[in-house]
């Protein structure tokens, strides 16, 4: 397959590092100017002119602003006031015993994760709607629907982007807009990598800490490893192209296949 995405603008949110840098590389490759967001002006230039360097001739804009606020997401929309492919990806998680989630965290992980993505998607809606053509998408999480009991607040944050992804297909319907959740299981990032060690402790060589941790803690996974940032970055440059014109929705799996769990 081919995927040409000349002349379309993507936003990216949380996209300095992890799976946000690797879904706003495959999108350049595919010819589309990308958006690099993250809060701190000096980060995003990091990231950007990374993206420059492993993407020759990629046409990258830097928007630094925290769009879990209503301040930062305001600022993103006013210097990128019109995109064709909006990846919803910012996110927050950690481990914590439920009895100690406090209310203000879980307020935290609601701004964060689900209200910054409804801002973003109410804002540009309209345009793409308008122009007949968009794709909007939330990066969620198998922990959606199997709720991983050391951190059930990121998991219902994950929960509530289904039902939202859901909701908005339907409120675009027949217009040439798709708007898809991607559910992504564990991945290989920084963050995920200091979150294995917390689980499993850091005495371990890596490969038999990540083995140890897909064991005990994620056993029904088909795949027993940790998922690569670009391996989700591959299915979402997919569903930001024409190819995937009738596929909105929807929840797509790439979180390595569960044993005996129904998912969407």
């Amino acid at each position: 397959m081919r995927i040409d995405l000349s002349g379309r603008t993507a936003l990216v949110t949380g996209s300095t590092g992890g799976i946000g840098a690797a879904i706003a590389t495959g999108l350049a490759r595919a010819g589309a100017r990308v958006a690099v967001n993250g809060r701190r002006e000096e980060t995003v230039a990091a990231a950007a002119g990374r993206l420059r360097e492993e993407v020759a001739g990629a046409e990258v804009v830097e928007v630094a602003a925290d769009v879990a606020t209503e301040e930062g997401a305001a600022r993103v929309v006013e210097a990128l006031p019109d995109v064709d492919i909006l990846v919803n990806n910012l996110g927050v998680y950690g481990p914590k015993p439920a009895p100690e989630i406090t209310d203000a965290e879980w307020r935290r992980y609601f701004e964060v994760n689900v209200l910054s993505a409804v801002r973003l998607t109410r804002a540009y809606v309209p345009g793409m709607v308008e122009r007949s053509w968009g794709r909007v998408q939330y990066i969620a999480s198998d922990s959606a629907v199997v709720t991983p009991v050391e951190m059930i607040h990121y998991g219902m944050t994950k929960t509530a982007l289904l039902a939202v992804a859901r909701g908005w297909a339907k409120e675009v319907a027949g217009s040439g807009v798709t708007v898809n959740s991607v559910i992504a299981g564990p991945t290989r990032t920084g963050g995920v990598e200091e979150f294995v060690r917390e689980l499993v402790g850091s005495d371990l060589p890596w490969d038999e800490a990540q083995r140890l941790f897909m064991r005990e803690h994620r056993p029904q996974s088909l795949l027993q490893r940790l998922i690569e940032p670009e391996e989700i970055a591959n299915m979402v440059v997919y569903l930001a192209s024409p190819l995937a014109s009738a596929t909105t929705g929807g929840a797509v799996r790439v979180d390595g296949g569960y044993v005996d769990a129904i998912l969407p």
